[in-house]
């Protein structure tokens, strides 16, 4: 007999949560029926409600981030110093799409670039884009399931569609956790 997944509610407990995959909307739904701080990411929400479920202090919130910075002063150019606390935005992409092309985006390699690039100038990060072209694709984030599913699923179903990919998703979302170590669907 196939498990199914329990219902998100109080009569669970912290372990069991855990073994479900549950989306964010889901878990933003029980927390704040439940009186819950429904603030953070979703490892951050998982892990109040597992908390609550178990009958457990909350884990204490991550300091939140400061504000960004103003708009950098146009017009940019290669020379524009990138501030302290300087974040992914439009007025950055369209300036680094102009210089580089509309193959442009905000990849893992970028956005660590950006974020960590204080002092460095945005010709230094057109040039990062162009070394960084070509290398394997990072791992995505353990809070990007989904995404994580669709790639591997897309890579060992070449011709499949979208709507194939989502419909293996959900066979695979109502499985509990463990048993995704198994071939995918």
């Amino acid at each position: 007999m196939t498990e199914s997944r329990p219902p998100l509610t109080d009569e669970l407990s912290g372990p069991e949560l855990l073994r479900w995959y549950w989306t964010r909307a889901e878990l933003l739904r029980f927390a704040r029926a439940s009186g819950l701080d429904a603030s953070g990411d979703k490892q951050a929400l998982t892990a109040k409600v597992a908390a609550h479920l178990d009958g457990a202090p909350a884990p204490r919130a991550a300091p939140r981030r400061p504000p960004p910075p103003p708009p950098l002063p146009e017009p940019l150019s290669p020379d524009t110093v990138i501030p302290a606390g300087q974040r992914c935005t439009q007025q950055l992409r369209r300036h680094l799409t102009a210089v580089v092309g509309p193959s442009f985006r905000f990849d893992a390699a970028m956005r660590d670039f950006v974020a960590g690039g204080a002092g460095r100038t945005l010709g230094a990060a057109a040039d990062h884009w162009s070394r960084t072209r070509g290398r394997p694709r990072p791992a995505i984030g353990a809070q990007f399931e989904l995404n994580r599913f669709l790639r591997d699923w897309h890579h060992d179903h070449p011709a499949g569609t979208r709507a194939e990919a989502l419909e293996a998703w959900q066979v695979r979302r109502a499985l509990p956790v463990e048993a995704w170590t198994a071939p995918r669907p």
